[in-house]
């Protein structure tokens, strides 16, 4: 699957805005059923992917039949897990179809400066995910400080990361927040891509993170955030990239 390429600016209706969406369905209650709805308004809406638990990659390649592609995750939610048993987590997504993987890092590596140890961590899920296949590492970045944010994205970059992204949705810190996406970006510069996730439920807050310099988006109400476009429409008005 061809990863999209953002146009300069802000998105200026919905099908642009679409090709920068994982549209994401992680909840530990969802089922097969699920994912196939999901993966079919996925195709309807013309997102760049579907983004589903490791349980559901085969089924989520199967339906998407080449359509979009299939993101998983690794080491969800907590990233409290041994280097070996997210390598082997993410070797299976990519023997399911997976064309993308989004790992969690050890947080607490990271809070207590062991740059080194997230460093090692997201080397040994790379070596998991081959050359032709994306591996993004979540930093959980509302739990870090911005020397932390920094520190962590240096380390997904030396590993050979290919994008670093903010937030599981999961922490009770919160989720993604301009500033963050902000700092990532200037830190890893054009060589990664910056995925904002978590909280971005709004057209406002896409635009927003879109213009601090996310490059993808994982959103859970997908058609929400895209109807944002008609709404303004219907009032008369362009959309508002919330002030920033």
């Amino acid at each position: 699957m061809t990863e999209p390429t953002p146009t300069p600016g802000a998105p200026t209706d919905a099908a642009a805005l679409a090709r920068y969406v994982d549209h994401t369905l992680l909840k530990p209650e969802a089922t097969e059923a699920d994912v196939t709805a999901l993966v079919e308004e996925g195709a309807r809406l013309g997102v760049f992917s579907v983004c589903v638990s490791p349980t559901f990659v085969a089924h989520a390649v199967e339906v998407a039949a080449g359509r979009l592609a299939v993101a998983t995750v690794c080491g969800f939610p907590s990233g409290k897990h041994v280097s070996e048993v997210k390598a082997a987590e993410a070797a299976r997504s990519v023997a399911d179809g997976a064309d993308e993987v989004d790992m969690v890092v050890d947080v607490g590596a990271a809070k207590a400066g062991d740059v080194e140890a997230v460093r090692r961590d997201i080397a040994a899920v790379r070596a998991a995910v081959p050359a032709g296949k994306v591996l993004k590492v979540i930093i959980e970045s509302a739990a870090l400080t911005d020397d932390e944010i920094v520190a962590v994205c240096r380390a997904a970059q030396a590993a050979g990361a290919d994008f670093v992204k903010t937030s599981t949705g999961f922490h009770p810190a919160g989720g993604a927040s301009a500033h963050a996406v902000a700092l990532m970006a200037r830190t890893v510069g054009p060589a990664l891509g910056v995925k904002a996730s978590g909280g971005v439920r709004t057209l406002p807050d896409a635009l927003a993170m879109i213009a601090a310099g996310a490059t993808r988006l994982g959103l859970s109400g997908t058609a929400a955030v895209l109807a944002g476009f008609d709404d303004a429409t219907s009032a008369g008005g362009a959309p508002s990239d919330g002030g920033y």
